[in-house]
Parts: C-alpha cells; structure tokens; sequence
C-alpha cells in the first residue's frame, strides 16, 4: 500500500493526517503540542521541546484547516519512537487515535521499519495495548523523570511494506520530500527528458 504525504480519515472528510513538510505546519505541531503539554498538563518547554525536534518526523492532524493532533517519529537502527503524541481535547477519542496511529504505522513501513516503540505513563500504555495492540517491552524499567509518573516502555511489530524505501530503490526516488515518495521532485527530470 502506497502511503502519500496526507490521508483523510475514515470517520469524516474533515479529518485528514499529514507529515509536516513546512515552517507553517510545524508551528501547527508546536501549538498543539504546547496546548495539550503545556496547558493541560503544566510540562515545562524545556523538556517539551528538545534537539530531538530537529531530527524526527512530525505528524499531523488536522479537522479542516485546524490542527488537532501531533507526534513525532524518532528513526534507530531496527525501529522507530513514537513520542509527544498529544490531541486536543474535542479529537480525543478511539477513532482519531487509530486512524493517526495506523497514518504514522504506514509511513513507518514505507520508512523499512517494522518495529516501532513508545513510552508512556501506565493510561496510556494500558490505552495503547488495549486499542493499538502494543506490548509490553519484557525486562525493561520504566523510565523515571522529576515530576512524572513512570514511562513504560511498549512496542509493536509492524507487517513489512512491499514498498519499503531501500537500496534498491530508484535514486530519484531518494531526492524526494518525505512521504511524497511517489510523486515527483520539483525539477525532477522526466525519462523523456522534460521536468517530471
């Protein structure tokens, strides 16, 4: 299955899921983010926002033209973190989680990865076993932080993607934007010579 940049929901056409490609959708991600970190929860900036920002993907939710919902997608070696994953409060619901959960799982197939982990206070990571079918990372502590409850470590294996992004893709593939593999480069060159 191919997985495009940008994915309406199931539920209604409002709702569509994006990798964020530009300045404006990343301060989209920030605002959700600080809205559900921040503001609900008291999270100070500085470990909200971290040097990690600059060296994941970010996905978004949006219901129309209005931001929704966040994550970020760290890449290792074998596996990809799910982090900062955070909805407003009128988009919290089973559906919304799901379908954003299966847009970043897909990305992260076409990405090669069939693994993907996240840490999370025990709510979640018992909301996350019981709707996404994640489990528990056996022989691993939770993690600790001043002022949070403890991160449980959870993961899910992933199905391999017939389209995974590999060595033996083709070079121009390589040249264009994330999650847009299918679509042509700006100035790509068509194999009729012409821009694509």
């Amino acid at each position: 299955m191919t997985v495009s940049n940008e994915r309406k929901g199931r539920r209604h056409n409002s709702l569509r899921f994006t990798i964020v490609t530009t300045a404006e959708q990343w301060v989209h991600a920030c605002a959700v983010r600080s809205i559900c970190f921040l503001d609900e929860h008291g999270a100070q900036a500085k470990w909200l926002f971290d040097g990690n920002d600059y060296q994941c993907t970010h996905v978004l939710a949006y219901d129309g033209d209005e931001p929704v919902g966040t994550g970020r997608i760290r890449w290792f070696k074998d596996f990809a973190k799910i982090e900062r994953t955070s909805f407003r409060k009128e988009h919290r619901d089973v559906r919304t989680l799901k379908e954003f959960a299966e847009f970043g799982f897909e990305h992260i197939r076409r990405k090669g990865y069939t693994r993907v982990i996240t840490h999370a206070g025990p709510k979640y990571a018992r909301l996350w076993k019981q709707i996404l079918g994640f489990r528990d990372a056996d022989g691993k502590q939770p993690a600790l932080f001043e002022g949070h409850e403890p991160y449980y470590e959870i993961h899910k294996d992933l199905e391999p993607s017939a389209d995974a992004i590999t060595t033996e893709a083709e070079a121009h593939v390589l040249f264009r934007i994330e999650g847009h593999w299918d679509e042509p480069a700006p100035f790509e060159v068509s194999s009729r010579g012409g821009l694509a």
